[in-house]
């Protein structure tokens, strides 16, 4: 009996008493959160590109990747595209709602291959590699991604445009209440400096009294 009463209690001084013991599985059973949605496409992303580079042939190195290698790699995705682009000898050339099937290909969107070499080249840099070596920030591939952007911007009849960020807009209201904050702040200090000094009297007060003395010298 006198072991397990024993055993119960807990010396104050020691770091081993209830709260201790308490706060030990919480910290235990704590998990490192989970990766975002960025995070876990980007790791999709760079792991298909290895897989890429390996399944080339010839099969190519990380080390000997080029811009010209990446364009390579966004072709190969086409045949994986959802996105109908319609040939120049096609009858819904630019027309975006075409109202009958047609046989053009499908290909990547623009906007899913310009999102993609911008995880793949933040996920080359994150696993070592330089800035100035980069393949996905070759200037090769900034070109082919405009072409890809003008070329089915004309075939889908859908311009691609760049959205524009909204400035905040100033108000006459606005103005007016600034102003009236800013007056209303100077009030306050003079009325602290004058309480200082004298004791009483008010901001409000001091700022006529100056301006009664102001006109009366000028006056004389």
């Amino acid at each position: 009996m006198d072991s397990a009463s024993g055993a119960g209690a807990s010396d104050p001084n020691s770091g081993e008493g209830p709260s201790a013991t308490a706060s030990a599985p919480a910290a235990e059973g704590s998990s490192p959160a989970p990766p975002s949605r960025y995070e876990s496409q980007k790791r999709r992303d760079w792991n298909t590109f290895l897989q890429y580079l390996k399944n080339h042939k010839p099969p190519l190195t990380l080390a000997r990747c080029s811009g010209a290698h990446v364009i390579e790699f966004l072709k190969y995705l086409d045949q994986f595209g959802k996105t109908k682009v319609h040939v120049s000898g096609c009858p819904y050339f630019g027309h975006p709602n075409p109202p009958a099937p047609c046989a053009c290909p499908l290909k990547q969107a623009w906007g899913s291959l310009d999102a993609l070499i911008g995880r793949l080249r933040a996920a080359y840099e994150e696993n070592g590699g330089r800035p100035e070596s980069n393949p996905f920030g070759a200037k090769a591939v900034r070109i082919y991604l405009k072409e890809v952007r003008e070329g089915q911007a004309k075939a889908r009849g859908i311009p691609y445009e760049k959205k524009k960020r909204k400035r905040p807009t100033v108000t006459a209201a606005t103005v007016v209440a600034s102003a009236a904050e800013n007056v209303t702040v100077a009030a306050s200090h003079g009325g602290d400096a004058a309480g200082a000094s004298e004791g009483r009297g008010s901001g409000v007060a001091i700022v006529a009294q100056t301006a009664t003395t102001t006109t009366t010298t000028t006056t004389v």
